[in-house]
């Protein structure tokens, strides 16, 4: 039985995606021994986390247009080399200076920018509209494959060599993805040889859209009330994401007397608190994904499942944010952060995949500018976390204050979504 050739594409997206967060979480775990290395504060290591994102909000944007324009294959294909090649030789900057690492890390950033409003303007050509959530909610499944293999891994990779090798190894995935994807992937269905003439005529019928966008209309996104909800959910999700992600690791090494974990980077135990709650995410996102489809599929109307499962997401990862901060038992909070996840998961029939509801042809624009708007709280939140860190060595401030914004989103999605499209 041969799967459709659409699939393939999804999976090597997935790929993309899966390599992205790899190269993006490594410095997580790698920032613990280069802090002890190089005596950084903890308000220091804060912008260095966050340093790479103002790089990343810069070229969502223009991605999410470049793809919208000319098609998502050379722009994410192009995007990953670059960010690849940066990671081998973030060690080099890293010794030259605080400064010339914050710098690779925000060239890391504008390479990797373009990620995801190029597979979403894809599949907005390639994927059937009744598969589109589980698509997108596999490929975004691709975050948590990503950061428990960047975790886990860059912790053996320390306690087997060092810091340095984490880069180097990491890098180097890029690089082969590349051949596969320039080989395998087009931008429009109607360029791929290997199609089927069946698969292209679903495709064709079904797909969001078929052409490239002429224009961007940003006046119009500004302020229309159910692009700003899909870009203040986006903004409050990411608060909490990426605290944790930058955070994560160190939270579980940090001794129990300042409210961490105090479990040694080496040991077993490290790499098992972080690879639970990962795998979980994985599982959820693509349940998830299904779980929203299949709904819609039955009958019920799409704006109702965009905001009861995005609900679900955001309140109910708030409510688990929230006890964590008591919690002092490892088993507690791993199950906690399993939790969040199936909440997250969920949630993958969302504000996330809203945007082609909103406007099929400009589907990567729009992932685009409000990733962009996003990314405004990936640079600040880390920042936000390091001063609380050095200011009170308490972890529990900043989860009540993840936990808020995502209370705060959720009941803004609540009110203002809408599926209807927007933007023709």
């Amino acid at each position: 039985m041969n799967l459709p050739y659409r699939f393939k594409v999804i999976f090597l997206s997935f790929l993309a995606v899966s390599i992205c967060y790899i190269d993006r979480v490594n410095i997580s775990v790698a920032i613990i021994p280069m802090q002890e290395q190089f005596g950084w504060s903890e308000f220091q290591i804060g912008i260095i986390l966050s340093s790479f994102y103002f790089g990343y909000m810069f070229t969502l944007i223009v991605g999410g247009y470049l793809a919208d324009k000319y098609g998502g294959k050379k722009v994410l294909g192009y995007g990953l080399l670059i960010w690849s090649f940066f990671t081998i030789i973030t060690p080099f900057f890293a010794y030259s200076g605080l400064w010339w690492l914050i710098f690779i890390r925000i060239l890391m950033g504008l390479g990797e920018g373009i990620t995801f409003p190029s597979w979403h303007a894809i599949y907005a050509r390639w994927i059937p509209f009744n598969e589109r959530t589980r698509a997108v909610a596999f490929t975004n499944s691709g975050i948590a494959a990503g950061t428990v293999f960047g975790y886990a891994v860059a912790a053996l990779i320390i306690a087997a060599y060092s810091w340095e090798w984490v880069f180097y190894l990491f890098g180097i995935l890029g690089i082969f993805w590349y051949f596969f994807w320039n080989k395998s992937v087009t931008s429009f269905p109607e360029e791929n040889k290997n199609l089927t003439e069946n698969e292209l005529k679903l495709i064709q019928n079904e797909a969001p859209s078929k052409e490239s966008a002429p224009s961007i209309p940003f006046l119009r996104l500004i302020r229309n009330m159910p692009f700003v909800a899909i870009a203040v959910a986006t903004f409050c999700n990411n608060w909490s994401l990426y605290t944790f992600l930058s955070y994560l690791p160190k939270y579980v090494n940090a001794p129990i007397t300042e409210g961490g974990m105090g479990i040694d980077l080496g040991s077993n135990i490290f790499v098992f608190a972080i690879l639970i709650p990962c795998v979980v995410a994985i599982l959820s996102l693509v349940i998830g994904g299904y779980l929203a489809d299949g709904l819609i599929k039955r009958g019920y109307a799409v704006i109702k499942v965009r905001k009861a499962v995005n609900s679900i997401g955001f309140f109910g990862s708030a409510l688990f944010l929230f006890l964590i901060s008591s919690e002092d038992s490892l088993f507690n909070v791993v199950l906690l952060l399993s939790l969040i996840n199936v909440c997250s998961g969920i949630c993958a029939g969302g504000f996330g995949v809203n945007h082609a509801d909103l406007g099929p042809k400009y589907t990567g624009s729009l992932v685009g500018i409000s990733g962009s708007i996003g990314m405004i709280a990936a640079i600040l939140s880390p920042i936000v976390a390091g001063t609380v860190l050095q200011i009170t060595n308490s972890w529990s401030m900043i989860f009540y204050i993840c936990a808020g914004m995502l209370i705060f989103g959720g009941i803004f999605y609540l009110i203002f979504a809408s599926a209807n499209k927007q933007f023709d």
